[in-house]
């Protein structure tokens, strides 16, 4: 008995994925732009002589880092307004949750990029008179910024894969669209096929972008 494929009825409603794909791609971009920065703060503070400040991070590096990701949703969406009376839209409960934990694998990343400069050149921008925070911005982290670029595009990937999870908290990504027009369709083979190549087409589409910023910063 061979199987006949029948994409009508996707097609028909790709208004829903179209609309899924873009809270997909909102979701990820946000939760970059905030996982980075996060994760920088966390670096920072895991690199500092102050216990009060590198013992927290260790905690938050751990916890986040071997800990389910779906864990994390399910916290931030269910247990939160429990225990401290905030209630999140799946959107937010998703963002935070892919934020910190990315910001957790993040901060590793910065870590380690930070670590690999010579200590001569923070010798160097001290002998100038630039303090800390103008020879990180200055000096260290252009040139950490080359050498981190292949553990944040893996750590990136794997993120915007993650959002997937979105889909628990009934927040309408890619995932979760694919779902109600199955549920209408009765044709899962084609819908989830057509979300796989739309998520393969989506991260061709950033690693060429990643690919493209690369070359540029080994021109500059």
């Amino acid at each position: 008995m061979s199987y006949q494929w029948d994409f009508s009825g996707v097609w028909e409603h790709k208004d829903m994925l179209l609309t899924g794909l873009l809270g997909t791609v909102k979701l990820a971009a946000i939760s970059i732009c905030l996982g980075i920065v996060v994760g920088l703060l966390v670096a920072l503070m895991k690199m500092s002589s102050r216990r009060g400040l590198n013992i927290p991070a260790n905690i938050f590096i751990e916890f986040f880092r071997n800990t389910p990701p779906i864990v994390h949703f399910f916290w931030f969406f269910y247990a939160l307004p429990m225990f401290a009376g905030i209630n999140l839209s799946p959107y937010w409960a998703a963002t935070i949750a892919l934020s910190t934990q990315s910001g957790a694998f993040y901060a590793e990343v910065f870590r380690g990029g930070i670590l690999s400069i010579d200590k001569g050149q923070w010798e160097g921008a001290k002998a100038i008179g630039m303090t800390y925070r103008k020879a990180l911005i200055r000096i260290i982290l252009p040139q950490a910024a080359r050498r981190m670029v292949g553990p944040f595009v893996e750590r990136t990937f794997e993120l915007t894969k993650t959002t997937t999870l979105a889909s628990t908290l009934a927040y309408a990504d890619l995932l979760y669209q694919a779902m109600q027009v199955n549920s209408i369709t009765y044709r899962p083979l084609e819908t989830y096929s057509t979300i796989a190549v739309m998520y393969f087409l989506t991260l061709l589409t950033l690693s060429m972008l990643i690919k493209l910023a690369e070359r540029k910063m080994v021109i500059h």
